[in-house]
């Protein structure tokens, strides 16, 4: 019900919406309708118009006198140069309570006045902000992308902008904001005039003044943004130079004003995203524009960033560091390259440089020791990443048409050299529009040629014969580079920045919708930097054909069309949908029989052929067993690691639901999907993945708070293990209890993954399959091995982190590199990079499939807390334990079922000295340990007898091969 009071005349608006305007009239209606449609009725509408040239205030006052009782309409005598004028216009206009800013060619949302006032009156807050959404309205998909969301999900008040110093620093717009107008005023809160980036000083002002301030997750502007893609030319974007100038002189202001209210720390936040966002933003133009500009930039940007503190730097990303150094140097040639990965963060740009075994972005600058620390990549691990898996930056670096199409040359990057001069090379262009499912054509690259860091490319594409577009739906054909080196393939984009393509001529082609569609294909560079062709109208009969054809893809039939194209993939999408596919399992569960002998096996989650049930199915395959072997696999580790001669089905896709839903028996040792059901005829055996020392299960805090309903959930989850492999009565005493499971479900059989390692212990030289690990891995022979397998490290949010060696690995190797070869392993959910310094005698092994092969060449074991400990006592060799954080591991809010450093078989390290003392001796540590190992074995190990395969093998499928229960 609509309030009266809201809709007398002459009574106090709730709030005044200031819609400023500028030669905008086609749009400037549906800006203040979107006002007037507001679910708050008391409101009203300061058009205020910049002394627009078109006919932008007569439909002003059109709007004026259509509802002269909420619209009033202003115009500037003379135009202002920007946006803040026209809203101080309408501040002192305003007779809102509140005062609101809307730009003519934005909409507010329906309900956004009324979520703003209600939390200003209810807080009593001076400046109340909601979520702003971009809208791409040139988008087909209507793509749209909230405005720094993490700030707004959910209401907060805060009494000072210095207890969220995010929000003064990404959210600068002044127009996802309401206002009390009295704060404004008392404030002297103005825009400044006749100047870009008005919002930012505004907002920062506002911030700063306000007593208090509400966050509102309710989105409340729509910012239209229209994305155009034509080319970038290299002569004609002088004139932006002014547009970075008010930049930089916005932020002195801000600056100026942080400095009188000695807010250092606000400072040093402003300074980091300057560095990161507002400079990246005219980064990224600079390939495209002249030496004159560039240098201009250069200067301006380095006058105004000099004086930044070390700490900002520190902050950044280290691509976003190595651009702000090469852009202090005015280092051209390696800031170019530099800029295309900060655009395409997987692109390795740079030839780069070794040095000293470490990794740098170029070979110049590398005299100064603090250059040194910033072009230092080695931790990107490009070095390691074989060819087939890099992104190489492609530059285009000449252009022309002739008679048949164009003519191109390009260069690839060829970082480190990593494709040999001997390499046999060959290469072909691929032309693909950009929609997917659509064709796609290739053409060969006839030259190729080893030129110093780069292999450079020559080829001449028919387009004009060759590319047959429809004409409609694939107006956009991206070209990409696929570059084979020794059968090894990569493909990348075309990276145009150094080619002028503004006055490239446009070519003739024949799309198979007539030409009355298109006739001509036209270079452009895209928002990426990188070369595509674009169709086009040239003709006049292309011209009206193709509106012709878009009035008609407007109407009626062409709307009835899309919309079943619509229905259709949605439909697509929602048969791969999860809760569809959760449905569709159970339904197998009652349509389709058991598969008798059919077993899935799956090894942490997909991502491994290892551990316990690898064990178990090479033990059913040496008895020849009768069984059909399936094994599930994640989609993104590489096939090849699986057995030749078993079924392969990803996980979660529909052959997976059905191998599931049919299978015998369930083999695994981690968890399938939690909301699949098991049906009573299917044999689940749990193997697990490790004995425990950190809590598990419903001894760990976080499933003890779940609510009931979760907790039944998880538990009904847990019930469908019908056997539970362990392998110590510590496992009954923690894993057991923790999963509540009933002792009739424990199969006291040790684990089957274990099997090698008690055969291992007394056997003379490691087994085949190690040795051919220990060739691949090219160890130096004659040498002992040490494997460093540590656990993996959780975030507060619970997010693991990133790998980082807890010792300097360059010290490592120096200090031991000829006494012994360090394996280093870390947890499957974490990548080791390690410098080139260290190459042969440290190994990053953490991508071998199964860590079973490492375990028996390793002569010692460092490990921190991991359950590796358990199996590698095993086999009687040292364990050394570098427990560098056990406080924080052992009491945090999961804890452990023991104190490691009381029942170590072996000696404790707490710092990286202790570590390398330890490691200089162990065959002292051999001597002093033997016997705490055995004690360590038979308390945590003592179902290990190395025939755990063999027993569930009989138990389950008989001696024989034959299934039993």
């Amino acid at each position: 019900m609509t309030n009266a009071a809201e809709e007398m005349p002459g009574t106090t608006p709730d709030i005044s919406v200031v819609v400023i305007v500028y030669n905008d009239s086609a749009r400037l209606p549906t800006a203040v309708q979107s006002v007037l449609d507001q679910s708050l009725r008391n409101i009203e509408v300061i058009i205020a118009d910049d002394c627009s040239t078109d006919d932008s205030y007569e439909v002003a006052e059109r709007l004026r006198a259509a509802d002269p009782g909420r619209v009033r309409a202003i115009r500037l005598p003379e135009n202002s140069g920007g946006c803040g004028e026209p809203r101080n216009q309408g501040i002192r206009a305003a007779r809102g309570r509140y005062v609101m800013f809307l730009d003519s060619d934005d909409i507010l949302e329906r309900h956004a006045c009324r979520n703003m006032l209600d939390a200003a009156d209810r807080t009593g807050s001076d400046l109340v902000s909601g979520k702003c959404v971009r809208v791409h309205v040139d988008n087909r998909n209507n793509k749209r992308v909230e405005w720094y969301p993490w700030l707004y999900r959910g209401t907060r008040t805060i009494e000072s902008i210095a207890e969220l110093p995010d929000l003064f620093v990404f959210d600068t717009l002044s127009t996802n904001k309401c206002y009390r107008r009295e704060f404004l005023i008392e404030n002297g809160l103005t825009f400044p005039r006749g100047i870009h980036y008005e919002d930012l000083l505004f907002s920062a002002q506002a911030y700063l003044a306000a007593d208090r301030i509400t966050l509102i997750p309710q989105t409340v502007y729509y910012w239209n943004v229209v994305e155009k893609t034509a080319a970038k030319s290299i002569s004609n974007r002088r004139h932006e130079i002014n547009n970075f100038a008010d930049r930089l002189e916005i932020h002195r202001r801000v600056d100026a004003v942080l400095k009188r209210r000695g807010l250092d720390e606000l400072r040093l936040h402003k300074d980091v995203k300057f560095l990161k966002h507002d400079l990246v933003l005219y980064l990224r133009d600079l390939p495209f524009l002249d030496d004159g500009y560039r240098h201009r930039f250069a200067e301006m940007a380095n006058s105004y960033t000099r004086d930044f503190p070390h700490q900002a730097f520190d902050a950044l990303d280290p691509i976003h560091a190595i651009c702000a150094y090469l852009l202090l140097q005015e280092d051209w040639p390696n800031l170019m390259p530099a800029i295309d990965t900060l655009i395409n963060r997987r692109k390795v740009s740079s030839p780069l440089t070794e040095r000293d075994g470490r990794i740098y972005w170029c070979a110049d600058h590398l005299e100064d020791p603090a250059a040194r620390a910033i072009l230092d990549v080695t931790e990107h691990g490009y070095h390691s990443i074989p060819f087939g898996s890099l992104s190489l930056r492609d530059e285009l670096t000449g252009y022309r048409e002739d008679a048949s199409g164009v003519v191109l040359d390009g260069r690839v990057v060829n970082p480190l050299g990593i494709v040999g001069p001997t390499a046999k090379l060959s290469a072909e262009l691929e032309f693909k529009a950009r929609r997917r499912s659509l064709r796609s054509y290739r053409v060969p690259v006839p030259e190729l040629r080893h030129e110093g860091e780069f292999i450079s490319w020559h080829a001449e594409v028919p387009l004009r014969r060759m590319l047959r577009p429809l004409g409609v739906l694939d107006e956009v054909w991206d070209v990409r580079l696929r570059l084979t080196a020794d059968g090894r393939t990569s493909t990348g984009k075309i990276t145009a920045g150094n080619t002028d393509l503004e006055d490239a001529g446009a070519i003739v082609v024949r799309p198979l919708l007539t030409r009355a569609t298109a006739d001509r294909l036209k270079p452009e560079v895209s928002a990426k930097g990188h070369l595509a062709f674009v169709l086009s109208q040239h003709s006049r009969t292309a011209q009206v054909g193709r509106a012709l054809l878009d009035r008609n893809l407007q109407g009626p039939p062409a709307r009835a069309a899309k919309s079943a194209l619509r229905r259709a993939r949605n439909a697509r999408r929602r048969l791969d949908s999860g809760p569809v596919k959760i449905r569709g399992y159970h339904r197998m569960l009652r349509l389709l029989p058991v598969r008798k002998g059919t077993v899935v096996f799956e090894s942490h989650l997909g991502k491994q052929y290892s551990d316990s049930p690898r064990a178990i199915f090479e033990e059913l395959r040496r008895r020849g067993a009768p069984v059909h072997a399936i094994w599930s696999h994640d989609g993104k580790t590489p096939t090849t690691n699986f057995p030749e001669g078993v079924e392969l089905v990803e996980r979660w896709s529909w052959r997976y639901l059905r191998a599931l839903a049919q299978a015998e028996f369930w083999i695994d040792n981690q968890g399938y999907p939690l909301k699949l059901t098991k049906r009573p005829e299917t044999t689940y055996i749990q193997t697990w993945h490790g004995s425990a020392l950190k809590r598990m299960g419903f001894d760990e805090p976080k499933y003890r708070i779940m609510s009931e309903g979760d907790q039944h959930d998880y538990q009904r989850a847990l019930d469908r293990f019908d056997h539970f492999v362990v392998r110590s009565e510590h496992d009954v005493r923690t894993l057991a209890r923790a999963y509540r499971l009933p002792q009739d479900k424990l199969l006291r059989s040790g684990y089957p993954r274990n099997d090698a390692l008690v055969r291992g212990r007394d056997a003379a030289e490691p087994p085949p399959e190690a040795r051919e690990l220990a060739e691949e891995l090219k160890l130096r022979p004659g040498l002992p091995v040490v494997l460093y397998a540590p656990t993996f490290r959780a975030a507060a949010d619970g997010k693991v982190q990133a790998f980082e060696a807890p010792f300097d690995v360059e010290a490592f190797a120096d200090r031991f590199g000829d006494d012994f070869t360090l394996l280093v392993r870390s947890h499957y959910l974490n990548k080791v990079t390690l410098p080139p310094s260290v190459a042969g005698r440290l190994i990053d092994v953490t991508a071998v499939p199964d860590i079973t092969p490492l375990l028996l060449l390793a002569d010692a074991l460092v490990t921190d807390y991991s359950s590796v400990m358990f199996d590698y006592a095993l086999l009687g060799r040292p364990i050394v334990f570098y427990a560098y954080d056990w406080d924080a591991y052992a009491h945090d809010i999961r804890g452990t079922y023991f104190n490691l450093l009381e029942e170590a078989p072996g000696p404790v390290a707490r710092t990286q000295e202790e570590l390398f003392a330890t490691l200089s001796d162990l065959d002292a540590v051999r001597d002093k340990y033997g016997d705490q190992i055995g004690d360590f074995v038979a308390r945590y190990g003592e179902y290990d007898r190395g025939d755990a395969a063999a027993r569930i093998a009989d138990r389950f499928f008989g001696p024989a091969g034959g299934t039993t229960r």
